[in-house]
């Protein structure tokens, strides 16, 4: 990857040198990846290997010490967190966030505002062209409940949610405003199987319907499965990048992550 950005036209998103620091120590330090059209990418790492640091960077919630990033060819270095949404770039929380006093509904509609502050203005401002801005948010926001299985609850407070629902609701919030790219943090973490396969069913038809995905997981099972490319993290810096295969059978991997005692088919 050359300095000036993405290294070809299928790249959507790339990052380089990105570097952050607490107290003196890297917490992430030089790392730099990219991401194709239409892909799901693993970011994976033990426990403190700056997975969730990177992210944060990468979304403007955190302020990073060094490095650029680019989604789209357009360069979002130093955004806030509402301008990296707007551009495209939206994600999900390790602690799903939710509004329990307000309906699913009401949540989703949040989301809207993320990419397009405007239309969410003028919904809460009358007149037809508003009223009509409103009723297509809502609409929006049905179908994505449907899509998740939870449209018979849109009137409901998200506080009757149970935890699972909550990540598959936190999905479907970051996805109302049509985003170019999608980054979960740990979206199976502390769900029981087979809310995994709903959440796994609704990445794939994400991914079908052209949305790219960067995962950051710790269910190794979920990533080897659902990943076209696994970005590896150790100690801040990224030491691998390639295939769930490649990636499993890698030496270094197996060192940092599993421990040298540990068999390739166990990554």
């Amino acid at each position: 990857m050359s300095g000036g950005g993405p290294s070809n036209k299928d790249t959507l998103f790339a990052a380089q040198g990105l570097g952050k620091r607490y107290h003196g120590v890297d917490a992430v330090a030089d790392v730099g990846f990219e991401i194709e059209r239409g892909s799901i990418v693993a970011l994976i790492g033990p426990n403190g290997s700056g997975k969730s640091t990177t992210v944060d960077c990468l979304t403007g919630f955190q302020r990073a010490d060094a490095g650029r990033w680019w989604l789209g060819g357009r360069e979002l270095t130093g955004l806030s967190a509402s301008r990296h949404a707007r551009a495209g770039l939206t994600r999900t929380f390790q602690n799903v966030r939710a509004f329990d006093e307000m309906s699913l509904l009401e949540n989703l509609c949040l989301g809207a505002q993320q990419r397009d502050a405007g239309s969410w203005w003028q919904a809460f401002t009358g007149g037809p062209a508003e009223r009509r801005a409103q009723a297509k948010m809502e609409a929006r926001a049905l179908e994505l409940l449907e899509m998740v299985g939870l449209d018979h609850y849109a009137e409901a407070p998200a506080e009757i949610l149970s935890y699972g629902q909550r990540k598959l609701v936190a999905i479907a919030a970051s996805i109302m405003a049509r985003p170019d790219l999608i980054m979960l943090d740990e979206p199976v973490a502390g769900v029981n199987p087979t809310m995994i396969n709903r959440i796994e069913a609704m990445i794939r038809a994400l991914n079908a319907d052209g949305v790219t995905l960067l995962i950051v997981e710790h269910n190794m099972e979920f990533i080897m499965r659902i990943a076209d490319r696994v970005l590896v993290l150790a100690s801040g810096r990224l030491i691998a990048d390639g295939t769930p295969d490649e990636v499993r059978r890698n030496p270094e991997v197996l060192d940092a992550y599993l421990g040298r005692s540990r068999a390739p088919h166990a990554v």
